[in-house]
């Protein structure tokens, strides 16, 4: 089984992939931890890889070829920006998390440590280079959610009650899946 988790910053992807992933007893690898290795190996910020991602198609494509060796594998679940459309025709559940603006920069503030006014400027920076790089190298915009299966508001509920919603989703697709491959059998 393969699952993606994918939306934008703060909305809680690697952490709710971890859970998912302990729940389901499969592996949990996250893409912006790949990315963030790659700047810590560059001694650059994640501000400045994603400007030179811009000019540099292969930072993704490594990104990219890292994500897709892990699918491969089988048994996953993926957290990523790109998730949801570097995997679209492998995975299983594709899942795209939301929450609003003042929440997401909340939990950013929080996890590294800034102001909310830096985490603002720095997750709208990161943003939009993002959107122009996805759209450049990929041919899509990040904001289209038409591939996704499940899309979560994860300020609506506790991270508990959340993550339950997500568990019984994967659940229930691993049921289906389970089901036509019986049925399919001679």
């Amino acid at each position: 089984m393969i699952i993606t988790v994918s939306g934008p910053h703060g909305t809680g992807k690697s952490t709710y992939a971890a859970r998912l992933a302990k729940a389901l007893r499969i592996r949990h690898v996250s893409a912006g931890t790949v990315f963030r290795r790659i700047a810590k190996e560059r001694k650059i910020s994640l501000e400045e890889l994603g400007e030179k991602a811009l000019e540099e198609p292969s930072i993704d494509k490594l990104v990219d070829e890292r994500t897709v060796a892990e699918a491969n594998k089988g048994n996953v679940v993926i957290d990523g920006q790109l998730a949801g459309w570097i995997l679209k025709d492998r995975s299983d559940l594709r899942i795209y998390l939301t929450a609003p603006e003042d929440v997401r920069l909340e939990r950013i503030s929080k996890r590294d440590k800034v102001s909310i006014k830096e985490a603002r400027a720095q997750t709208e920076q990161r943003e939009s280079v993002q959107r122009e790089r996805y759209l450049r190298h990929y041919g899509f915009q990040v904001e289209d959610r038409s591939i996704y299966h499940l899309i979560l508001d994860t300020s609506l509920g506790s991270i508990e009650d959340t993550a339950k919603v997500l568990v019984s989703a994967a659940v229930m697709v691993r049921r289906a899946k389970q089901t036509r491959r019986k049925s399919t059998k001679p």
